[in-house]
């Protein structure tokens, strides 16, 4: 039995120029693990999409879902330039993410909720408040963590279709490796791991512990890791 084509994959997504785009941003600056939990946070964004009757093209335009879900993460993933600015990764990524898009000649009002999106998908209650592309960026997320990440909306997603997607998009130790990358980032600054922010606490713990209570936590997740 052969593993799913690059054209069974690619039928996953929206297919537009935009997302092309983005795809072929991330692709090679992220690694495999990485890429694959951000294109997974997609899908299930739109399957909690559907369990919160919010609809494409009415409640949220699915290009700057599709954007925001993708590059959620690109704060962590290597700089061609200057290198990190001192900021908390999700930060740094959501300012990435802005000037890709507007780069695009995506509308800076567009950019700026992809924005909010990114920057705001670690912080529970806050992104719940914030419209319905920080909802669904931050379910995406949640669901891709298999509950630690807190989340009403896990049995949205039926066994088949975790297949479906995890087949498609393997979770390649998913946790471990994105820890390690955010981790990574935020020894490289103070103002990379504030206190009492996700990075931050991260880091301590892992200096700490050696392990995070997240990865302790989704060991026993729905995905186990």
């Amino acid at each position: 039995m052969t593993g799913p084509t690059a054209t069974d994959r690619a039928a996953l997504l929206p297919g537009t120029p935009l997302a092309d785009a983005v795809v072929r941003l991330i692709r090679p600056v992220e690694s495999p693990s990485v890429f694959n939990h951000s294109i997974r946070s997609y899908l299930f964004a739109r399957m909690a999409a559907a369990r919160l009757a919010l609809v494409a093209g009415r409640d949220y335009d699915d290009d700057l879902l599709f954007a925001a879900c993708a590059m959620h993460d690109l704060g962590v993933a290597p700089r061609s330039s200057d290198g990190p600015r001192g900021q908390r990764f999700e930060v740094e990524g959501a300012d990435r993410a802005a000037e890709f898009l507007i780069g695009r000649g995506v509308p800076p009002a567009d950019a700026d909720q992809v924005w909010l999106a990114i920057a705001l998908h670690t912080s529970p209650g806050i992104a719940e408040r914030r419209g319905a592309l920080c909802v669904l960026v931050r379910e995406g997320v949640a669901l891709d963590f298999g509950g630690p990440l807190g989340t009403d909306h896990v049995d949205a997603v039926d066994d088949e279709q975790a297949d479906v997607i995890h087949t498609a998009y393997p979770r390649l130790d998913m946790v471990r490796s994105l820890v390690d990358a955010i981790v990574a980032h935020a020894a490289r600054n103070p103002g990379c791991a504030p206190r009492y922010a996700v990075p931050g606490e991260l880091l301590r713990e892992r200096e700490a512990f050696g392990r995070t209570r997240l990865e302790h936590a989704c060991r026993t997740s729905r995905w186990g890791n």
